[in-house]
């Protein structure tokens, strides 16, 4: 009989809070999911994480202390993605425990993160779910950030304590429409000044681990010649014309025309 190979990672990971484990947590709330195997007497729990950037998955295997493979697997529009998977019942259970359920996009709520980690876990969602990007309004560059999530609730949690980490007004939640393939989803954004103060925000204790395209674009808008500009206090950029082709996470993208609903406002 053949003897099962067991791969090595550090179980404990997310039983004590530090600056990679609060990385890789809101990481995994924007791309990692808990799956429960139905086929199984014992339903156990798979733990996944999902990425198209290789290089990237890699070093949060290292922060896991994990000898698993990363699997291939095919993506949208011909690219594909790449994956941490493995059943592990303890990191599993340690992350129900901090509020990471299974269908989490269904079951997501709040995520409570001590204040000195909360930047590590901003920065691991930010490289998860959410978006830089450099555009034009009138010949002025602007540049903007963006978080989308199907948790209402959670959102609006984390716009809460983002702004008030930042020191700036709570941003407005609006609603992404549902259609017939995609459920309702909301977003909060960032522009200019406010996008200067996330910036130093979740680089500014030197971290180990980021998205380095992203890293790329803030640095890009460090190096704009912009004083020709003055800023204006925008309220809530509904109607933005953003119909050109833009920087967005260091890939050049188009974007149509778009119109948020505005759902809250906390003042």
């Amino acid at each position: 009989m053949s003897k099962i190979i067991t791969k090595k990672i550090n179980n404990d990971f997310f039983k004590k809070w530090n600056s990679n484990m609060s990385y890789v947590l809101g990481y995994f709330v924007a791309d990692g999911c808990i799956c429960v195997d139905k086929t199984r007497k014992n339903r156990p729990f798979t733990f996944n994480i999902t990425s198209v950037d290789k290089e990237h998955l890699d070093k949060i295997k290292n922060a896991l202390g994990s000898e698993h493979k990363i699997g291939k697997k095919p993506g949208t529009n011909g690219h594909f993605a790449y994956q941490i998977q493995l059943r592990n019942q303890t990191l599993a259970k340690d992350l129900i425990g901090l509020g990471v359920m299974p269908r989490k996009t269904y079951n997501l709520g709040k995520i409570e993160v001590p204040n000195e980690y909360f930047a590590d876990f901003v920065r691991g969602f930010f490289d998860g779910d959410g978006s830089v990007f450099i555009y034009n309004v009138n010949g002025t560059p602007q540049i903007k950030v963006g978080f989308v999530c199907a948790s209402l609730e959670f959102i609006t949690d984390f716009n809460q304590k983002l702004c008030h980490s930042l020191g700036i007004k709570e941003k407005s939640v609006h609603c992404i429409p549902a259609n017939e393939n995609k459920a309702s989803k909301y977003s909060i954004d960032f522009y200019i000044s406010d996008c200067e103060k996330f910036y130093n925000f979740i680089y500014g204790n030197n971290p180990e681990l980021y998205l380095e395209r992203k890293l790329k674009i803030f640095d890009d808008w460090q190096n704009i010649e912009r004083r020709h500009y003055i800023k204006k206090d925008y309220p809530s950029k509904i109607g933005w014309h953003l119909n050109e082709n833009l920087i967005r996470d260091g890939f050049p993208v188009y974007f149509p025309i778009y119109f948020p609903i505005y759902i809250a406002n906390s003042q």
